[in-house]
């Protein structure tokens, strides 16, 4: 059954992106189709609503015999009188081209027209799309030169502050990660959510100018939380600094990326990392790795690091962790002051340092850190 829908044809839960050119889009390949194909041909959305079509006085029409499923199916179905095909770029074909009549040319022109129209929907969506704009901006798949020219003709604030995060999923069920974080940030013209790979999900935030860090932290939080507590999906969030202009979004991606390599070599426990509070760890990060050999084998010239037992490591970390307040330390640790005192003596016979001296303290911080890095990046000759 076919009935005119009140609101003009347009369907309550659609995609408001390139919805109406689109519609102009299709309307325009079907009107050059009409004389080749003897029959009425057209287009529905995902409500079942034809929005272009060889006979213009069937445009706003909702067909009550096609349903979500069938919408949603790859295959070709037939409803009474009329043959249908879906396509569309999203995980979910979001269109359907039909064509009067159940025959097999009718399955043979459906085909054909679902090829056609899907091909021209995705140049349609390279061109003037803007998540994929974004996409090939924060990627460097776009031409410096080219990124304002671009942004001009699809109308794009170029020069708002914008941040990048990198949401990497390192536990994921059934539940669509991509699809939570879209309804996260509904509003297409100033939020970017992107699929990178399986895993990796980036998110380009219009902020407002000047804000807080700590704010920005709050909202990575939050979307570490809704992930995990309502739909049991674990991640972590790498944070690029913020920037002001749309030729800079891409060196916050890849400061994104750097924050969570260097959190997943110097931090395991945190799901959140900011670039802006790597601190010498980035640094350390940036070494080629026989300097960061030879510096260990510069600092332990004595005795390796890797003489030490886990219970004198432990004991360091909760000695660095108190500001190399011995007594604090040894009340932590529930031990006394003078075991801690020993402990600590002993390492400065292994080593040679002396951690109650800051500028030893200092080097063999850099050490384990420099330690570390090798165990999960060895040197290479």
């Amino acid at each position: 059954m076919l009935a005119k829908r009140k609101n003009g044809g347009q369907a309550p839960a659609v995609c408001e992106r390139g919805r109406a050119m689109s519609n102009r889009l299709f309307q325009g390949i079907i009107h050059q189709m009409r004389d080749t194909i003897d029959r009425t041909i057209g287009v529905v959305d995902e409500a079942s609503v034809i929005i272009a079509c060889s006979d213009l006085g069937r445009i706003g029409e909702a067909n009550e015999e096609v349903t979500t499923e069938a919408l949603t199916s790859s295959d070709v179905f037939q409803t009474a009188d009329s043959t249908f095909k879906s396509f569309g770029s999203r995980p979910h074909p979001e269109y359907a081209v039909f064509v009067d009549g159940v025959d097999p040319e009718a399955r043979k022109y459906v085909k054909l027209l679902a090829v056609s129209l899907n091909s021209i929907k995705q140049y349609y969506d390279e061109k003037y799309d803007r998540g994929n704009f974004i996409k090939n901006v924060i990627l460097d798949n776009i031409l410096p030169g080219d990124i304002y020219l671009k942004s001009h003709e699809l109308h794009f604030d170029s020069d708002v502050s914008r941040v990048c995060m990198l949401i990497k999923i390192t536990d994921k069920n059934d539940v669509s990660a991509y699809e939570v974080l879209q309804n996260l940030f509904p509003d297409k013209n100033k939020d970017f959510i992107i699929n990178i790979n399986e895993t990796d999900i980036a998110l380009v935030k219009e902020i407002k100018p000047n804000i807080d860090s700590h704010d920005i932290d709050k909202l990575a939080g939050s979307i570490v939380d809704t992930l995990s507590s309502e739909f049991y999906t674990h991640c972590m969030v790498g944070i690029g600094t913020v920037v002001d202009s749309i030729k800079d979004l891409a060196r916050s991606f890849k400061e994104a990326q750097v924050a969570l390599e260097v959190g997943k070599v110097f931090d395991t426990e945190t799901t959140i990392v900011s670039y802006n509070n790597l601190g010498i760890a980035r640094l350390i990060y940036q070494l080629p790795t026989t300097l960061c050999d030879m510096f260990l084998k510069e600092v332990f010239k004595r005795g390796s690091i890797d003489s030490l037992d886990h219970e004198t490591l432990f004991t360091i970390q909760r000695f660095f962790e108190n500001n190399l307040n011995v007594s604090e330390t040894s009340r932590k640790l529930f031990v006394h002051r003078n075991t801690l005192v020993y402990r600590l003596e002993k390492i400065k016979k292994i080593t040679g340092l002396d951690l109650r001296e800051f500028e030893d303290a200092i080097v063999f911080k850099v050490a384990l850190m420099v330690k570390k890095y090798l165990s999960n990046n060895p040197v290479k000759f």
